[in-house]
């Protein structure tokens, strides 16, 4: 049964991790409702490795055009004011604010962050910030019109992910509306800046595995890692021709519902908080 459970598991985190509706609330709502219990932290975070996996093997080519320019920009002064240079320090930037609250947050992020009460209300709450963001941002700004400042804000945005409901797409997305960037510069940045933040927390946590607040060991998380790779590079792609003619509003509406959904079931005592 566990081997089934992560099968399930899997797809729920390769459909949500890049959409913005939080695969970690996802994760801890819907096992909640199956009656398994929450998975964990530690297994959330190391499944999230397999979509992230599925990024790299995506966007190979802007990753490695990135890191070769950025690694030659450091002996050769004529390049470092190359975009992709530039994109290097963005994402290493970028990637600091949540790596240092990451750390520093552990033990909440594994026990007080993982209420539903909290899990329902973030979802709502920052729903609505994605839609206000999409709504009004201004949509007039490319990629390469990226400088230092806006790839900490959307770093720090990032980082609010730590929160389960708030989503680490949804957020830095926000951010980025927000600054005035394209939906497709600002979806596709948080892709990349995802990437970091992501695959540090996975194996900061593989050692939870075997024991610690994981309920499924070593072979269900594998194979839930995997299919979440096989799942996600499919969403990828999907969500990149979506939002060419589309606004995020469908995802808002969902946020919301969901949210309001889970507010209303912990209340009721149908799930536990």
């Amino acid at each position: 049964m566990d081997y089934l459970q992560a099968i399930v598991l899997g797809l729920i985190q390769g459909l949500t991790e890049f959409l913005p509706i939080s695969s970690s609330a996802h994760l801890r709502i819907f096992p909640e409702l199956f009656g398994w219990g929450d998975p964990g932290a530690a297994f959330t975070a190391v499944i999230q490795i397999g979509t992230e996996v599925a990024v790299m093997l995506f966007f190979w080519r802007d990753i490695w055009r990135i890191a070769v320019t950025w690694i030659r920009s450091l002996y050769t002064p004529e390049l470092r004011g190359h975009l992709d240079a530039r994109m290097g320090w963005y994402i290493i930037v970028g990637s600091i604010p949540i790596g240092i609250l990451g750390v520093t947050l552990k033990d909440t992020i594994e026990s007080e962050f993982r209420s539903l009460w909290l899990i329902g209300t973030t979802l709502i709450v920052f729903g609505i910030v994605l839609g206000l963001a999409d709504r009004y941002g201004r949509n007039v700004k490319e990629l390469k019109q990226l400088n230092l400042r806006d790839a900490v804000f959307m770093g720090f945005g990032q980082a609010l992910a730590l929160i389960p409901g708030v989503s680490r797409s949804g957020a830095t997305i926000s951010a980025g509306r927000l600054l005035g960037y394209e939906r497709a510069t600002a979806t596709r940045y948080a892709f990349l800046l995802a990437i970091p933040a992501v695959f540090s927390a996975g194996l900061f946590e593989l050692p939870e595995i075997p024991h610690g607040d994981n309920s499924y060991g070593w072979g269900p998380t594998i194979l839930a890692t995997l299919v979440s790779f096989a799942v996600g590079y499919a969403a990828i792609a999907w969500l990149l021709r979506y939002i060419s003619t589309h606004s995020y509003l469908p995802f808002v509406i969902y946020r919301i519902l969901l949210g309001g959904a889970t507010l209303v079931l912990v209340s009721t005592g149908v799930l536990q908080a």
